[in-house]
């Protein structure tokens, strides 16, 4: 019995204290598993492991082939004089500099420098900002992309700073685009992947012609070659439309750009006509006719048998207003009924008169001259209005017509002198256009 119990305590002994040999092979699993992942678990696609993570790395070793792929990842490391930075919600240029390391007096100089070095306050929420540091720590450059075709940057000289705007230039191709109206220009023109300043010139050119309140309808056609400005294959933005052409209840109406030797733009018909005409059609874009020129309308305030003088065109407040002409500003101030309103006289026979104004565009006063399609005042119900809209008016020779029915005066056509010059470069876009319609018509054929 005694015999026994010896034993077994000899056994117990051995299991609470292991042996030199069991100890050191505990302590090797120990060193192993400190980091089980790095020897049982996969590394991540997005973060390959290296081979200096692991602690058997400096006695593995390395073929030549090795060297070249992995010398490259150890050498080439940032630049620490450099520093980017995303402008975040809630960023100021102050916070910005600190984040760098760039103290307060830094954003001082820098601010104070020029009156446009000031630009730089303004930041955007997702602005880049590449800052060069000097290896004393300071501010030698700062670089911010504001879009895709200009940047703004900061450059340190002696004790100041020098700021100035960089300019992208793109590359210009043209671009061909065409659309069916379903229920409005700018839907169509979105499909047909227009922007928006492109639709609203396209309209522009044929405002002349085409009264875009009441004359557009469901299946009314348009074509259109433009300028698309690209860098290095991406869409940054257009530039001008060079021919057009709108099929409005069956009646085609072309347009081509032609920029004289004078350096004045304007567009033509193909045959060398001018689309300018003396007024513009409708003084407000894309509004709706709520009242016509009458002789006999019930007014909706005064309840009593008024002959309404004019056109009335509701649109939304604050809608722009446009001179129909050029011309020069008789009244801009508060007239009776008609409220805030603008009278303009053109030449010597004509008289344009905007109503119910909210108020007046800048510049625009009594005496002041303003150019055909000027921003005259906004869309309001000031004076006796139901709800928002223009009261537009036109006399000739002091007598009122009806705007909608009037035959407007023509503008000069293409110079005999410039005829020739005008067709080399009308007839090609008129082509293409032809061209391009019949390959969209084949492919909608197939």
């Amino acid at each position: 019995m005694a015999a026994s119990g010896v034993a077994a305590l000899l056994s117990l002994a051995l299991l609470v204290f292991p042996s030199r040999e069991v100890e050191a092979k505990k302590t090797f699993l120990d060193l192993r598993l400190d980091n089980p992942a790095e020897f049982h678990e996969p590394s991540q696609p997005h973060e390959p492991q290296s081979a200096t993570d692991s602690p058997f790395a400096q006695i593995q070793p390395s073929s030549p082939d090795d060297e070249v792929v992995d010398e490259p990842e150890a050498i080439v490391e940032a630049d620490p004089l450099s520093k980017e930075l995303t402008v975040a919600n809630g960023d100021t240029l102050s916070t910005v500099f600190a984040k760098v390391g760039l103290p307060s007096k830094t954003v001082h100089e820098v601010l104070s420098s020029s009156k446009d070095a000031q630009q730089l306050s303004r930041l955007k929420v997702g602005q880049r900002l590449v800052f060069q540091l000097t290896e004393q720590g300071e501010l030698a450059s700062l670089h911010s992309p504001i879009s895709k075709l200009e940047s703004i940057r900061i450059d340190r000289s002696d004790d100041s700073y020098v700021f100035k705007k960089e300019q992208i230039k793109p590359e210009v191709n043209t671009a061909y685009a065409h659309g069916e109206i379903e229920s409005s220009l700018f839907l169509a023109a979105k499909r047909a992947g227009l922007s928006h300043n492109l639709t609203m010139d396209l309209a522009n050119v044929f405002g002349y012609d085409i009264d875009f309140a009441m004359d557009i309808r469901k299946g009314d056609t348009f074509e259109v070659i433009y300028e698309e400005k690209t860098i290095e294959g991406e869409r940054v933005g257009t530039g001008n439309i060079l021919a057009a052409r709108f099929t409005n209840r069956g009646k085609a109406f072309t347009a081509i750009r032609y920029t004289n030797r004078q350096g004045n733009s304007s567009y033509y018909t193909a045959e060398g006509e001018s689309m300018r005409k003396a007024f513009i059609r409708t003084p407000v874009d894309f509004a709706r006719i709520s009242s016509r020129f009458s002789n006999g309308r019930k007014h909706p305030i005064l309840n009593k048998i008024r002959a309404h003088k004019g056109v009335d065109y509701a649109a939304p407040r604050g809608t722009p207003i446009k001179s129909a002409g050029d011309g020069k500003v008789l009244l801009a101030g508060r007239k009776g009924g008609y409220g805030n309103t603008v009278i303009i006289q053109h030449g010597n026979r004509y008289r344009t008169l905007y109503a119910h104004m909210q108020g007046f565009a800048k510049g625009v006063r009594n005496g002041s001259t303003v150019k055909q399609g000027q921003i005259i005042g906004y869309i309001g119900t000031t004076g006796l209005s139901t709800g928002p809209h223009l009261h537009y008016e036109f006399q000739v020779d002091g007598v009122h017509v009806d705007p909608l029915g009037l035959k407007l005066p023509m503008a000069d056509p293409i110079a005999k002198n410039e005829k020739q010059r005008f067709l080399q470069l009308s007839q090609p876009l008129m082509a293409r256009l032809d061209e391009e319609r019949a390959t969209m018509l084949a492919m909608r054929e197939q």
